[in-house]
Formats: structure tokens, sequence, C-alpha cells
């Protein structure tokens, strides 16, 4: 068993200002599990660290990459056919390429957990595999 991280906890784990900030670095430091992050969330996640946090906290979760404490998940080719799916499906939703890409990559591992707050579009979004995934922190 792993756990997938949307890029929101990643982000509050890095950010002191964030509200989440220490409920997900406490998540994310305590998981028994293994890490996995959908390539399209380390795009995300570099993006909002550099913009807002510089350049060190987003080296820093590179560093934990290189250390092997956590798994890039890439895209294969049925992903984005799911999130092809799921961006027509929910359109209304506004879910994004990168939330349909964690969908999809929540949905060929089989996995029933997520690292999210994002309730909004997790909690609407149906996956194929289970009735509604455990959105984690509570």
């Amino acid at each position: 068993m792993a756990l997938i991280c949307d890029t929101a906890p990643l982000y509050a784990a890095m950010d002191r200002a964030d509200t989440d900030h220490e409920t997900c670095r406490q998540l994310l430091s305590n998981s028994s599990e293994r890490l996995l992050v959908p390539a399209p969330v380390v795009v995300e996640l570099e993006w909002l660290a550099s913009s807002r946090l510089g350049l060190q906290p987003f080296s820093s979760f590179l560093a934990d990459v290189e250390a092997d404490d956590v798994t890039i998940v890439d895209l294969i080719r049925a992903d984005y056919v799911r999130i092809r799916e799921l961006l027509t499906r929910y359109a209304d939703l506004k879910p994004g390429f990168v939330d349909a890409a964690v969908v999809a990559i929540v949905e060929r591992l089989n996995e029933q957990k997520l690292a999210t707050p994002d309730h909004r579009h997790f909690t609407t979004i149906r996956p194929k595999h289970t009735d509604a995934i455990e959105l984690l922190p509570h």
C-alpha cells in the first residue's frame, strides 16, 4: 500500500504560513506508507513553491525524490485516456488536468487513499475501483 499525494498537502507541508501546514507536514512525515507523487503534481508543485517560497523548498522535495523517500509515478497511455474521460464527464466541476491525472493514477494503482485537503473535487469525482477515495488528512 502507498499514499498518493496531490499537490496541496505537499505544498502545505512546505509553507509554514499555510493553514494546513502542520497537519500536512505530520501526515507526510509520519506516514508508514510509500509516498507516491503523480508526475503532473511535480510540475504544479514546482510552480507554486518557486513562485511563492523560492527555490529551497522545492529543492528539498527533489532531494527527497533523490533519496528515494518519495516516488514519482509517470503517466502511461491508459492514464491519458482516463484523464480525458474525467475532464469530459466532470467538465462543470473543472477539475483540471492535474486532478484528473491524480484520480487516474489512484485508479490504476488500485489505491484507496489520497493525501489532499481538496474535498471539493475529490469527493465529487467517482473512481472506477471503489465507491469513494478516503481523503487524508480527515
